[in-house]
């Protein structure tokens, strides 16, 4: 059996058929690069949409947001336009302080900062019950009112009202709010009731919070004005509705900044002293001890060892009685063991 040969190829068509199948692949090439050029230019586009969007769309909406609100019912015919709201003196449309843009309130004056200052000390007196009416009494005196205060016992322990009486205490303490300016001059005061062995002065800065909530204090006041106006114009159910929601929320939100704002005015005009009160401890006088002291303390030493002694030998006398008694029990009867034993044996 032959094996079948195949025909020479020609050489004109093998070069053929090579230029055809490279010709393919530069093309297959080529799509490729045009795909991959289109996936990058539309991700670059959207990338550069995201960056234009984020930096243009906060500047939009804090324009259109500071110009008018409006709140709508489900009708849609129900709108409350804020562009006729009053402004505090001092802050733009939107809310905020016009201090805060030109440079923050660091550029106030220091004499119209808001400052919270709190103080303790401690002192060490002969009377506490006596230096806590003090401290009050001098409290009182700048102005201010004791606010709590403790005679003795643990800390945490409910505060006495009024004079404190009953058995001497080691410690107690009193806290008392001041007008902020006589704040120094009542701690000074405290040299006058005892010794003070520790002072503190703590003050913060408050004043950027107070700007701001007054701020919205102020909007929140014209904006619930704007709102009873709308209310009485209602002209629907849905309208009227829509209002009064709107009007709570906004009440809300202004009764809970005024409770703010007047806790922080508070803390900044009455400023908190602590005092915490030790009593001072007697001293001890020495009483050097002589001879005779010395030989009387001895003699009462020997006399309580015998005393001791004694005891000791009367309370091991019957123990030692019956153990003797069982002794010579035990003795007679092995003698006696011993001697049967020893006449067997002989």
């Amino acid at each position: 059996m032959t094996t079948p040969t195949l025909p020479p190829f020609p050489a004109d068509r093998m070069d053929a058929v090579e230029t055809a199948v490279f010709a393919r692949i530069a093309d297959e090439r080529a799509r490729v690069r045009r795909r991959r050029r289109g996936v990058w230019t539309g991700v670059g586009a959207a990338a550069a949409v995201v960056v234009v969007a984020a930096v243009v769309g906060p500047a939009v909406t804090s324009s259109s947001g500071s110009g008018a609100s409006s709140v709508s019912g489900a009708s849609g015919g129900f709108t409350e336009q804020f562009d006729s709201v009053p402004v505090a003196p001092g802050q733009d449309a939107a809310g905020s302080s016009s201090e805060a843009v030109s440079g923050g309130v660091a550029a106030r004056d220091a004499a119209t900062r808001d400052i919270v200052a709190t103080g303790s000390s401690t002192v060490v007196v002969d009377d506490i019950a006596a230096s806590i009416e003090a401290v009050g009494a001098a409290a009182t005196a700048a102005g201010g009112y004791v606010e709590s205060s403790q005679l003795g016992g643990a800390i945490g322990a409910l505060p006495i009202e009024g004079s404190a009486t009953g058995a001497a205490a080691s410690s107690g303490w009193i806290t008392v709010r001041v007008p902020a300016d006589a704040l120094t001059g009542v701690m000074d005061d405290l040299r006058d009731v005892g010794e003070v062995t520790a002072t503190s002065v703590s003050r913060s800065d408050v004043t950027e919070q107070t700007v701001d909530l007054r701020a919205r204090v102020a909007a929140g006041e014209a904006s619930v004005a704007r709102l009873t106006e709308l209310l009485a114009q209602a002209g629907s159910v849905s309208d009227l509705i829509t209002a009064e929601s709107a009007l709570a929320d906004r009440q809300a939100q202004l009764d809970s900044d005024r409770s703010v704002l007047q806790s922080l005015e508070s803390q900044v005009a009455m400023s908190s002293l602590s005092v915490q009160l030790t009593e001072r401890s007697a001293a001890v006088t020495a009483d050097p001890a002589g001879f005779g002291d010395g030989l009387s303390a001895g003699w009462n030493g020997l006399v309580a060892t015998l005393n001791g002694l004694v005891i000791g030998l009367g309370f091991l006398l019957p123990w030692i009685v019956v153990a003797g008694v069982v002794s010579a029990s035990v003795w007679g009867v092995r003698r006696a063991v011993r001697r049967r034993r020893t006449a067997r044996e002989g």
